[in-house]
């Protein structure tokens, strides 16, 4: 029989560990395949840890892994990867929205020959309106900046076989958007429709800073749109000033008719002041736009580790990868 393992990043957890237990074995063992747990903690400060270990002890289905600090949950997931023994793999939350239940489905699908299954999500409960509307964004702009199809209102949670994730494995980069790099892959890939869940205990840790930060990262790491854009921004303005300064030439040349017509040459000192903050407003943007490419240029040549496990559960020892 197959082995389906689930990796689920968790950062102060805490709260919502003992429900995600029991929901998800009382779950996986309906999905008709043999399974297990890894998750993985990412530098949390409660006792999250603790409850792993705890766990991992009373049940060998469950796994840990602890990582030194908190790199955050895109190399969290990574690292859970990278440590999975599945033929397939599934990534989901702690936080039970991504229902255990829909696994099912997952592996059904699986089943059928779809070395991609992933959830796409048709309601956001206990959400906010901006919240929502961010999302809905950030997935439409992203499917038109990459010349691969990226699936709509779909998230982390999916199943991938375990051909796909050794090519996620073999990926170098460090700056990592999973379900992007789960795009590009390829391979037969179909979505499963789910409500997504409110947390069932706890509150979130993923604020609208870390959103705003893995916006950019998947932009920037999937997408050389932007670069084009500044080249497009810079025509545009180039073109306005040939035209202003074509109209200044003019203007001089012919003082006397444009006095006549109202549109004297004396100096407008407002004009010129917001002519130079705009330029200087589309300079820094465009010096940000390239800043932020050569920073992914900069994290990949110096080649460090994307995370680094201090502890795991059954293991006194210390690794790294």
């Amino acid at each position: 029989m197959r082995l389906v393992t689930a990796v689920i990043p968790c950062f102060n957890e805490e709260a919502v560990l003992p429900k995600m237990f029991e929901s998800l074995t009382r779950e996986a063992d309906k999905w008709g395949v043999e399974w297990n747990v890894l998750c993985v903690d990412d530098g949390s400060k409660d006792r999250t840890w603790e409850l792993l270990a705890e766990r991992s002890r009373k049940d060998p289905r469950f796994q840990a892994i602890r990582l030194s600090r908190n790199f955050g949950h895109q190399p969290a997931v990574s690292a859970g990867l990278a440590q999975a023994r599945g033929d397939a793999v599934v990534v989901m939350d702690a936080d039970l929205q991504d229902p255990p239940a829909v696994v099912g489905e997952f592996i059904a699908k699986w089943k059928e020959g779809f070395q991609v299954v992933y959830g796409v999500r048709t309601k956001r409960k206990d959400e906010t309106f901006l919240k929502k509307f961010t999302a809905w964004i950030f997935y439409r702009t992203m499917s038109r900046l990459t010349d691969f199809k990226m699936p709509l209102d779909s998230g982390d949670f999916c199943l991938m076989d375990r051909k796909v994730v050794e090519v996620l494995k073999s990926m170098p980069e460090s700056d990592r958007f999973i379900r992007g790099l789960r795009a590009w892959a390829g391979f037969k890939q179909t979505g499963v429709f789910f409500e997504r869940a409110p947390r069932a205990a706890g509150k979130t840790h993923y604020n609208y800073k870390r959103m705003v930060k893995l916006a950019f990262n998947a932009m920037f790491s999937f997408s050389t749109v932007p670069l084009r854009l500044v080249t497009s921004v810079g025509f545009w303005v180039s073109g306005i000033a040939l035209v202003g300064i074509v109209f200044t030439f003019f203007q001089r040349l012919f003082r006397d008719y444009f006095i006549s017509h109202g549109w004297g040459s004396t100096p407008g000192y407002a004009t010129i002041v917001m002519s130079i903050l705009f330029m200087g407003g589309i300079q820094l943007i465009c010096l940000g736009i390239i800043g932020e490419y050569l920073g992914r240029i900069y994290n990949e040549v110096k080649r460090r580790p994307g995370w680094i496990v201090s502890e795991r559960t059954g293991d006194d020892g210390l690794s790294s990868s």
